[in-house]
């Protein structure tokens, strides 16, 4: 089915077109009508399929025609767990509001970075999407009124409650008016997640599109044995020897970012750092260079990994094996994404042996493995 029979404003359709978007993916077809609808909505498919679309364009449409509310007082609220996916999906709204001939103010907020011009620029916003920290911290100070709020929806649902933000996002339906449209959309159903529906949601459509593993498919796994001391050296000999380019490097902690980028750095190799501890005018300069192509490699942490959706994403490392399964098939699926074949190479000391046979066996696909100690990796 084409967009143009999902019922959107003929304003958005113009600009999908621009924008060479074919057809719906599985999760929009389903969701839009839904949203449309105006019913609460448990959207549950794939890092990379389409998610934030699926909710932009018939919120947009909804509220099109719709009268504001009064100054400060918001009327759609997306909250997120962190600043990078705060500033993506702020973009994508501003990318379809801006076809209309009065473009609907939104804006995303999120710590650190100083509250007062946040608070200056949330007159007449409409659209407001969140961290849960700065958005309680908002409330707190009166800069927002989130009693008249039409539709809340929670993106990436399972990593928030995963963070650790239950008690701030209890805080925060307590603000909220009990009738309104919810719509939580989520890489995966966790139990935790399966709890909150329950207490959040009223009769959803529920949305199952596909299953993580059907997600790597498209990705070529391979696993090196090496003791920790040679996992540097063996970094740089794989990104030099196969002359890779655009490739995003996953450390355990910001401690182990900086210093593996600041080797890569040492020996040549263009590498930028990316972690909590960053400030974020450095947060963006970094994704915004890999992104271009105008860095080589990003050394991230977890966290850090839910705002890079790059669509052609060639090569990702595991220099650090992740804590659990889930969290790995999430960092590979970063690459082979929109039908495009990727790369992902994890670096396996004996200490992680065991349990990156756990990750395997989790994922359903066992991972070629090679011996990286037979490597000649003098003068890397």
């Amino acid at each position: 089915m084409p967009f143009s029979k999902l019922g959107l404003a003929p304003e958005f359709i113009r600009v999908i077109e621009i924008q060479k978007y074919a057809q719906p993916t599985p999760i929009q077809e389903a969701a839009i009508p839904a949203i449309l609808d105006s019913k609460d909505v448990l959207g549950i498919a794939q890092t990379g399929s389409g998610k934030t679309a699926s909710f932009v364009l018939p919120l947009l449409t909804n509220l099109k025609e719709s009268k504001p509310l009064k100054n400060r007082h918001i009327k759609t609220l997306v909250v997120v767990p962190t600043r990078e996916l705060a500033i993506q999906v702020r973009e994508v709204f501003q990318l379809f509001s801006g076809a209309l001939d009065t473009p609907i103010k939104t804006m995303a907020v999120y710590g650190g970075v100083s509250i007062n011009p946040q608070m200056k620029a949330l007159m007449g916003v409409s659209i407001l999407i969140a961290t849960p920290g700065r958005l309680l911290e908002l409330e707190r100070l009166n800069a927002i009124n989130l009693s008249e709020v039409q539709t809340l929806v929670l993106d990436e649902a399972d990593k928030m409650l995963n963070l650790g933000f239950k008690d701030e996002m209890n805080e925060i339906f307590d603000l909220l008016p009990k009738k309104r449209q919810n719509l939580l959309f989520s890489a995966t159903l966790s139990e935790d997640l399966s709890g909150i529906t329950s207490v959040v949601l009223h009769d959803p459509v529920t949305i199952k599109i596909g299953e993580e593993k059907e997600n790597i498919e498209l990705i070529t796994q391979t696993g090196y044995f090496i003791s920790e001391e040679k996992k540097g050296p063996l970094l740089r000999y794989i990104i030099k020897s196969q002359n890779m380019k655009q490739v995003l490097v996953f450390t355990s902690s910001a401690f182990k970012a900086d210093q593996v980028t600041e080797k890569l750095r040492k020996n040549g190799v263009d590498a930028m750092a990316m972690h909590s501890k960053k400030s974020q005018e450095a947060r963006v300069r970094a994704l915004t260079n890999f992104k271009n192509g105008n860095t080589r490699v990003l050394v991230a942490t977890d966290i850090i990994a839910r705002g890079i959706d790059i669509q052609f994403l060639p090569y990702v490392i595991n220099y650090e094996l992740p804590r659990s399964p889930k969290d790995y098939v999430h960092r590979i699926g970063r690459t082979g994404r929109a039908e495009n074949p990727g790369e992902a190479i994890s670096l396996v000391t004996p200490d992680e042996a065991n349990h990156f046979r756990v990750i395997q066996k989790k994922m359903g696909k066992w991972v070629t493995m090679v011996d990286g100690e037979t490597l000649n990796l003098h003068g890397f």
